[in-house]
């Protein structure tokens, strides 16, 4: 994935390429922004308010987090190499962004595997002390999923495009992700490490049908401390058959002039907040 930067277009868009963005470092009274490509099998091009921002974004791409001013956000999806953004295949569709907010932004399939998006909103309260938050969210072409720790259900009947939030004893735990009122696994077992004050936040996505599913997890840290602005996360992709470690990724957009940043995602797009 590449991101383009782009001066005076004409949609009044400017951005600018900060770098990385430490985690608990977003700006107070900015929201924090991740976004997630689930949908396997499409690469695509990603416009907001007009503009190219994200350029042949693939499955299994991540951007963010992002630090971004509060607003509504609208976003156009298109084939790879569009001229413009004229024939999106998503969209176009606004995301609204809230001050001092933590979202990640999903574009997956839905439970009978058609293209759509979610927007998420992150849980960033406190944790107890020694505990950490594992949330679990389904944004897969599957069935209702139960997800295991240790062979015994502690999520049942998840549905696509829910989440379910447990705080937890902190640990690494075994996870696995069966169809609902079952044992044997769709994904993984893999481990999951739930820290002291650290959301650890696990997706199922692909398509069962295709055979395809994986697991992305991503971790928004410094919960068990005083919020300086709001903790960013990092994002990061595991498949079924591998621990699930975060790949790490951080990258902070400036934006000026009534600039904007954002996500991804095809065709019958449905826009929820959790």
């Amino acid at each position: 994935m590449r991101i383009r930067l782009l001066a005076g277009a004409a949609a009044g868009l400017s951005l600018a390429l900060v770098g990385v963005l430490p985690a608990g470092a977003a700006t107070p009274g900015n929201a924090s922004l991740s976004v997630l490509h689930g949908v396997p099998d499409l690469t695509v091009d990603v416009y907001v308010n007009g503009a190219l921002t994200l350029d042949n974004f693939a499955p299994g791409d991540v951007a963010g987090p992002l630090d971004l001013a509060p607003g509504t956000y609208t976003v156009a999806i298109t084939a790879a190499d569009a001229a413009d953004a004229s024939a999106p295949v998503i969209g176009p569709i606004d995301l609204p962004l809230a001050a001092d907010m933590n979202y990640t932004a999903v574009a997956h399939l839905d439970a009978a595997g058609a293209p759509t998006a979610t927007l998420f909103t992150n849980d960033i309260s406190k944790t107890a002390p020694g505990e950490g938050r594992l949330t679990v969210r389904h944004v897969a072409a599957a069935p209702a999923v139960d997800v295991l720790a240790g062979g015994t259900a502690v999520i049942s009947g998840l549905v696509n495009p829910k989440e379910q939030v447990l705080n937890l004893p902190a640990a690494t735990i075994s996870a696995a992700v069966a169809a609902a009122g079952t044992t044997a696994p769709v994904i993984g077992p893999a481990d999951v490490n739930v820290a002291e004050g650290v959301n650890t936040i696990v997706y199922a996505w692909g398509s069962l049908e295709a055979n395809n599913l994986k697991l992305a997890v991503q971790t928004i840290s410094g919960l068990h401390n005083a919020p300086v602005g709001v903790p960013s996360g990092e994002l990061g992709l595991a498949s079924d058959s591998s621990s699930s470690a975060p790949w790490l990724i951080g990258v902070s957009l400036l934006v000026a002039a009534g600039g904007v940043l954002l996500l991804s995602r095809r065709t019958s797009v449905r826009v929820s907040r959790d």
